[in-house]
């Protein structure tokens, strides 16, 4: 074996030691999530006797045309004291948005609700700096945030409250649950991934005391942990996931309540989609860099340092993925001399189980409760392989996300459009927000797909299957990817 032979073989079986310890950690988190199911309690919601604290309802809306009127109609439906209640309507619009809020606002506040429409001209900080702006006049003890595109049950902040169960208590986050997740199969795999986020991952931090994360949005923020933390900041592009850590470093709890729903619209286009991902992951890649170091130094806990890290550092498994896709064509060639098939296979086997035993317990066991069982059991194994598939076509996306947040190379808060889709009915077709311009992200994943088509006929010249699903599936997954990129590209 030669030296470039000793090298592809090692930096491949370091990814594949990555994305084990990855999936192990999910594991742990999947083992404290069954724990959490065992012991939580459900805590009364107010009633009218009982005191009900003021509370500060931020809404951050930017070109929010087509839910703006959704959105506020909603919030004005809450069951909360009025005299308890401020909502701000903070406005970064640049359309007519702003007549359509400034509209609704003048229309709530002549029937008796303290509701405030602050428009900013310049977009400084983008969501964190409109946050940051409601703050100079919020006049409640708690703060509840709401993005454009969730609508909170009426009892939402009656029943979130008793959750602050002390003083150090600062943020309760509640579980998203789907307004359109079945319009199509792209909003399918969006709920089916979310539903793993706010099970296993968020309730099973919370049960075994590892830093987790204010979701930007369906949460109450206490006002002084905001203070207390430093405010919000506007050098990430995920400002949730900053502030949260920064709190938790500061001595502050986050309680997750999986029983507390809120419903929200996902992203029907596939643009709308992609770049959500890229904030998300980046975003997520620049508080690696900024946090990480910060925690290491810290006097945390070892375990609560391991973890913190592994969460931080999530989104970087695409980049791994992405690696282990480009070499795994080279590598079969060396595998053949080598005669490590068994190895590889194995740690594949061991990581996809493991994903697969988190996402089974978080949708068919509990998102899907009550549903016949054989219906869930088809929709699982229908959604896993599938997902999978689509999560390697986004690798080289998500990669590229990551490597700037890791860089520390800035970009604007892309926000994702809301286009009033609900259940399985609705267009987005010449929906203005619609994105038509292709990037070139696109055309490079449009050639891996045509990398990935060569591998497969590689392994019937060569006689060699051993990666012949996984090429299969990475085929199908940029396969998919492409084909929306084109079917979504000129919905005007």
């Amino acid at each position: 074996m030669n030296q470039l032979q000793i090298i592809l073989i090692g930096v491949y079986t370091a990814c594949l030691l990555y994305m084990t310890l990855f999936s192990m950690v999910q594991l742990n988190l999947l083992k404290a999530y069954r724990r959490q199911k065992k012991n939580k309690q459900i805590l009364p919601a107010l009633q009218p006797g009982d005191h009900h604290p003021l509370v500060t309802v931020q809404l951050p809306i930017f070109n929010e045309l087509y839910v703006v009127d959704r959105l506020l109609d909603n919030i004005t439906k809450l069951d909360y004291p009025k005299d308890k209640l401020q909502i701000q309507v903070l406005d970064d619009s640049t359309d007519e948005t702003v007549g359509h809020a400034a509209k609704k606002v003048e229309e709530y506040k002549a029937l008796g609700f303290d509701i405030v429409h602050i428009h900013r001209t310049n977009r400084q900080g983008y969501k964190a700096g409109a946050l940051k702006e409601g703050m100079l006049t919020a006049k409640g003890e708690f703060i509840a945030i709401f993005d454009a595109d969730f609508l909170p049950e009426p009892d939402f902040i009656r029943r979130a409250i008793p959750y602050f169960t002390s003083e150090r208590v600062g943020v309760v986050q509640t579980r998203w649950s789907h307004l359109n997740e079945d319009y199509s199969l792209l909003t399918r795999l969006q709920a089916f991934q979310l539903n793993v986020h706010f099970t296993v991952e968020q309730a099973g931090r919370c049960e075994a005391g590892h830093f987790l994360q204010f979701n930007g949005t369906a949460g109450i923020w206490r006002k002084s942990t905001i203070y207390d933390a430093g405010g919000w900041h506007s050098d990430t592009l995920t400002e949730d996931l900053d502030l949260s850590y920064r709190a938790q470093l500061r001595g502050w709890k986050i309680n997750y309540i999986e029983d507390i729903t809120c419903p929200s619209e996902l992203p029907v286009e596939i643009y709308g989609y992609k770049s959500q991902q890229f904030r998300w992951m980046k975003g997520g890649a620049e508080n690696t860099r900024k946090l990480l170091p910060v925690i290491l130094k810290s006097d945390l806990p070892w375990k609560t340092k391991f973890y913190s890290a592994m969460h931080l550092m999530a989104s970087s498994i695409f980049l791994i993925i992405f690696w282990v896709a480009l070499l795994s064509v080279p590598v079969l060639y060396v595998m053949g001399d080598l005669n490590m098939k068994a190895t590889f296979l194995g740690f594949c086997l061991l990581g996809t189980l493991s994903v697969m035993s988190v996402f089974y317990e978080a949708n068919v066991v509990t998102c899907w409760e009550g549903q016949p069982f054989w219906t869930r059991m088809g929709k699982f194994l229908l959604l896993f392989p599938t997902f999978m598939a689509v999560s390697m076509g986004l690798s080289f996306h998500n990669s590229i996300a990551v490597i700037q947040g890791f860089r520390g190379r800035k970009s604007s808060f892309v926000r994702t459009p809301k286009f009033s889709i609900v259940k399985t009915t609705g267009s987005f077709e010449n929906n203005r927000y619609v994105i038509q311009k292709i990037d070139w992200k696109t055309w490079i994943e449009m050639l891996i797909l045509g990398y990935f088509i060569f591998a497969i006929g590689l392994a019937f010249s060569i006689e060699y299957y051993s990666f012949l699903l996984f090429h299969s599936l990475l085929f199908l997954g940029f396969g998919i990817n492409f084909f929306y990129s084109m079917r979504h590209l000129n919905m005007k």
